[in-house]
Formats: C-alpha cells, structure tokens, sequence
C-alpha cells in the first residue's frame, strides 16, 4: 500500500530520534563492536577448556558436558526475558548494569571451587552475555535510517570476531597462566568496558517510553511473530544458515584431529582467524541494504553458502580447500545474519529490542540443531555426511528465498525510498 511506506518511515525516524542529540561517531560505532564481542565471547570461552576444569574440579565427563549446555540455555533465556527490557527500560543504564552483573558471574566462575559453584556462574553468565543484543539494537537505534545497515553491519562484525576468536583466546591463556585466568581477564575488560559506556552512551532516550508491564512485554514479543510476515521469514533464514554454521565450527574439529592430520588444538583454533573474514561481509552487507539491496544480498549469500560446502567436502585431503569453504561460509552467514537484522529492526523501530531477541531465539535453535545433528552424524557416517548436512541447511534457505523473494516488501526498502526492481 503506498501509505505504508510513509508510515514506516515517520515510525522509523521517530525512534531515530533518540539519539537526536547524540552523534554516533565511527569511533562509538567501534566501541559498540568491541564490547558486543567481548560479551558473547563469554558464551564460546569454555569449549577449550572443559577438559582442564573438569580435572580441576573432580567432575564427570557427563557434568563436564554440561557446562557449555548450561550456558547456552542461560543464553537462549536471556533473548527471550532480558532483550526485551530495551524498549522500557532507558538503555544505558541497562547495558551498563548487565556488564556490572556479568563481571560479577565471570568472577564466580573463576572463583568456583565445586561443581556446582560452576556450573550456576556459567548459566548467569550466558544468561547476562546477552547484552550483546541490547547493544546492538541501541546502536540501531541511535544509528540515522539511511546508514542504518552499516552501522549494524560494522556491530555485528564485532560479534563474529568475537564468537571466533574467544576459544583461540582462551586456549592460548588457559595453557600461560591457567583456565581460571581467562575469566578473570574477561570479567576485568567486562568491568573496564562498563566504566567505557556508561561515560560515552546518552544519557536519555527523546522517544517516549514504552508503557508496557513486563508480561505484556513478553506476550507482545510473540505478537509480533503473529502480525509480521516478514519477521518469520528472516527468523526462519535466521535459524537455517546458523544451523549451517553450527554444521561446521560443532564438527570440523573431528577431522582435523584425526589421520592424515592429526592437528594440535591451537592450530585447530587457529581457524577461528580465518574465519574473521566474515566480518568483512557484515561491514559490506550493511552498506547493500542502506542502498536497498537486501533481498538481492541474501539470495547471493545463501547461493555462496550452499556452494561452500564443495570445497568443504574435501578437507580430509586438502587444508586449502577447507580454507576456501570456511571464507565462503563465514561470508555467507554474516551477510544473512546483517541483513536480517537490518531489515526486522526496520519494522518496528520502538519494539528493536523485542524484534532481535526474538530473531536470536531462532538464531539459538539453528545453532543447537547444527551442532547437535553435525557430532552425531560424524560419529555414525563421517565428514561426508556432515558436509550433506550442512549442505541440506543451506539450500532449504536458498529454496525458501527463491519461493518467497517477491512475497514481502522489505521495510529498509520503502525507508530508502530505493526498492529493487
């Protein structure tokens, strides 16, 4: 309808509005990508070192497993109860209490000196590493509608270097001066980086509130998946190209430590910096939608995605081809992952915080899933069944955008006023 795109528009500088007086300089957008990364690398920092705690502790390989569970479940929790809080909440001082209660998670984890004491910081941990969402729609929102995909592209780049380089990190601190220091150095960048924003983010919000009590907050998140279209379709896009990656960084460990390489697990974790190529793709996909390309973006995402699992296949006999694919991949996805989060805050600019926690529960599952179906998998049929796997995640995300690319209208498109042919 053509008043609709006039609609959005007014709702979307509206919300821009926020941070009217405020300027987000390329320097705070940078501030904003680094502290995403530093607390979703919360979430991935123990993978390594389960072994060492377990030993450490006295806990059974079965307990021991349940660690990263735990944290993962406090996470998803996190997206659903704690994200949402950004739209009543005055954002600052809600980011800035998250990190000052993380800090205080991660040093009971490197206090904890049973299992259980463990155990209950990693879940609080996971749970509050979710402020890395409320960051990234704050910086939406303060961010103008025009350059508003890059802004977010640049964000969330932060949040892939994070996610793969903490297990590099942590092993390489783990094996100077023990596990327990990797926690403690977290919860001392977590501490510094709260100080950071709480001088540097404004102080208020110029947009009215959101008068909403806390369940009407929550039924009003599920609300928003029954009225909008579009919201489903970039959750489901969401959850298939995170399956994807799960598919990949859950299992590629299983091969590479296995004949004809038989690689230490440094050099394993090492790939996570090939993998910071994915940043790349966020900066550059941001700055496709700002010029009102996201449907064309994600269709040639999805293609390269499903395409990097042929040279993924032949890792068991080539490093170089394993290299190639996890470029592919990496790029694929985080185009995707900006993409859809560009377009989904676009909606309801007042709801961004509801809109991408939501969208991150989805993420969340596709993730589990992968990992899930990718161990066991390898177990029963080999690389080549997780490559299939992987593979079969993809193309349902291509089939899915070929059957649906002119079903929706993206609403960054209208705000543009340059929608695609």
């Amino acid at each position: 309808m053509p008043g609709n795109g006039k609609a959005v528009r007014r709702r979307t500088e509206a919300r821009s509005g926020e941070g009217s007086a405020f300027v987000l300089s390329r320097g705070v957008v940078i501030l904003f990508a680094v502290a995403c990364g530093a607390a979703v690398a919360n979430v991935y920092f123990s993978q390594p070192l389960l072994v060492t705690m377990g030993h450490d502790l006295g806990m059974s390989p079965a307990l021991v497993g349940s660690v990263v569970t735990l944290t993962h479940v406090g996470y998803g929790l996190g997206l659903f109860f704690l994200v949402p809080l950004g739209d009543v909440a005055e954002r600052r001082r809600l980011i800035v209490a998250q990190l000052l209660l993380l800090v205080v998670a991660l040093a009971v984890v490197a206090a904890a000196h049973t299992a259980a004491m463990l155990l209950a910081g990693m879940a609080a941990t996971g749970l509050l590493a979710v402020v890395t969402q409320t960051l990234v729609a704050f910086a939406a929102s303060l961010a103008p509608p025009a350059g508003r995909g890059r802004v977010v592209g640049l964000v969330t780049s932060g949040v892939v270097i994070g996610i793969l380089l903490a297990r590099t990190a942590s092993g390489l601190l783990a094996d100077l001066a023990g596990w327990r220091s990797v926690y403690l150095a977290s919860a001392s960048l977590t501490a510094l980086l709260a100080l950071v924003l709480y001088r540097v983010l404004p102080r208020h919000s110029d947009a009215p509130p959101t008068t909403l009590r806390y369940g009407q907050l929550l039924r009003s998140t599920i609300t928003l998946f029954a009225r909008e279209q579009l919201l489903w379709l970039r959750a489901l896009f969401g959850l298939l190209v995170f399956a994807a990656f799960s598919t990949l960084w859950s299992s590629v460990a299983l091969p590479l430590s296995e004949a004809p390489y038989f690689l230490p697990h440094s050099a394993i974790g090492a790939l996570g910096l090939i993998g910071v190529a994915g940043a790349l793709a966020a900066t550059a996909a941001g700055r496709l939608n700002d010029r009102g390309l996201s449907r064309r973006t994600t269709g040639i995402a999805l293609a390269l995605l499903a395409a990097s699992w042929l040279p993924l296949a032949f890792t068991r006999s080539s490093l170089w081809a394993l290299v190639v694919g996890v470029i592919l991949l990496d790029l694929a996805v985080q185009a995707v992952h900006v993409t859809n989060q560009t377009l989904i805050y676009a909606l309801h600019p007042d709801a961004g915080s509801r809109l991408i926690g939501g969208y991150m529960v989805f993420y969340s599952i596709g993730s589990a899933t992968g990992a899930i179906a990718a161990t066991s998998l390898y177990m029963v049929a080999g690389w080549g069944a997780v490559c299939a796997l992987g593979a079969t995640f993809s193309c349902l995300g291509l089939v899915l955008w070929a059957s649906t690319r002119h079903g929706t209208q993206d609403p960054a498109a209208k705000v543009s006023s340059r929608s695609e042919a």
